[in-house]
């Protein structure tokens, strides 16, 4: 069993895989299938195991479709549906063995741990409680649910892995692009000093034989003028060939550095995109006011970072798990709207689950 919520660095390929796979996971239904054909049952008593194998997998694809910080009400619902239909069918089981997958792949340690053992007590409540028609359903039960909410959470830990290999990459290209971009203006700093003093010199030169009337001397040096002035061109080119400013994508990846120092895990997605100087430095000043403040204020352990661009419009949204408390936008936030109004950009910021800040950026400029 595997699951795509919230390995947001996936590429489109594995998305579509996941997704692919999603049918396939369903083999542990079996469980709940079996009893449909081994037990006579009523025929209402068809229709609700029907009518709750429906609504087990609308929730069960709402959780494939969702990140890890919210399977929550996901994870609620199929909990919900195999208690009710348990009483008629004891396959069930299956049912919360796949709210334990997601328990074990949406929660870190310390949060999975008492969630699994609230999951196994409500199956021990269940059986003390209900007149459950099959014997071996805690002595079955049990071990399966306990046993693929750990493959949950090591799928969780694998993604963890690969994401942050990722992230190393990209943070290892981020740091190549500024040492290259220090070495081009070295290069330009040498090429440029040089070159424009003889250009200086040349034309000097050029002036004072015209005033001599030294007609072919002048012409002689304004021709060594041109050459001087090609070469530097072509110098030049070569220095900056290939290289792209990246400015936004370094400032992102130092932010994200500055997250995980202070004790987040961070995740990152979609295209860091191409802005103009004005709307890229804004933007950069906008993310670290944001990030300023959930280092500061937020009570939380993760934050996701997601850019979103169409043909008209780029969105970003800075997440984070916080606990939710009465908010108030101070200074900081309302200076930051200024800002973002200057160049056509909106700020939206909610607190529920956590708190989000959503900054819309048209791609065409504001009259």
């Amino acid at each position: 069993m595997s699951n795509k919520g919230g390995n947001t660095h996936m590429t489109q390929q594995d998305d579509q895989l996941q997704k692919k796979l999603s049918w396939v996971y369903l083999f542990n239904l079996v469980f709940y299938v079996i009893p449909l054909f081994t037990v006579k049952f009523i025929w209402w008593q068809y229709l609700l195991m029907a009518l709750a194998l429906i609504g087990f997998l609308y929730c069960y694809f709402w959780a494939y479709s969702c990140s890890r910080q919210q399977m929550s009400k996901p994870i609620l619902g199929i909990i919900t549906i195999a208690s009710l239909i348990t009483p008629i069918n004891p396959g069930s089981i299956a049912m919360f063995s796949y709210a334990g997958f997601f328990i074990g792949y949406a929660n870190p340690l310390k949060r999975y741990l008492p969630k699994v053992l609230g999951l196994v007590t409500l199956l021990v409540a269940l059986n003390a409680v209900l007149t459950i028609h099959w014997p071996h359903f805690l002595h079955i039960g049990i071990p399966i649910v306990l046993g693929v909410s750990f493959l949950g959470w090591v799928e969780q830990q694998t993604m963890l892995k690969r994401l942050s290999q990722r992230q190393s990459a990209d943070e290892i290209k981020q740091l190549a692009a500024m040492v290259e971009r220090e070495r081009i203006g070295r290069d330009l700093h040498d090429i440029l000093g040089h070159t424009l003093s003889s250009i200086i010199l040349k034309a000097d030169l050029a002036e004072k034989l015209l005033a001599r009337q030294q007609t072919a001397a002048a012409q002689q040096q304004l021709t060594e003028l041109s050459t001087i002035a090609r070469n530097a061109l072509s110098q030049v080119r070569q220095s900056v060939s290939g290289f792209k400013h990246q400015g936004l994508i370094a400032e992102v990846a130092k932010l994200l550095s500055r997250l995980r120092d202070a004790g987040f895990q961070v995740e990152l997605s979609g295209e860091i995109p191409q802005l103009d100087s004005r709307r890229e430095t804004t933007l950069i000043l906008a993310l670290t006011e944001l990030v300023t403040n959930i280092m500061r204020h937020s009570q939380g352990d993760s934050c996701q970072l997601r850019f979103m661009s169409s043909d008209q419009l780029v969105q970003l949204e800075l997440t984070d798990n916080g606990k939710a408390t009465e908010f108030k936008e101070g200074n900081g936030l309302t200076g930051l709207r200024e800002r973002l109004s200057a160049i056509g950009a909106h700020l939206t910021v909610q607190q529920d689950q956590g708190f989000t800040a959503t900054i819309a950026l048209p791609l065409t400029e504001p009259l």
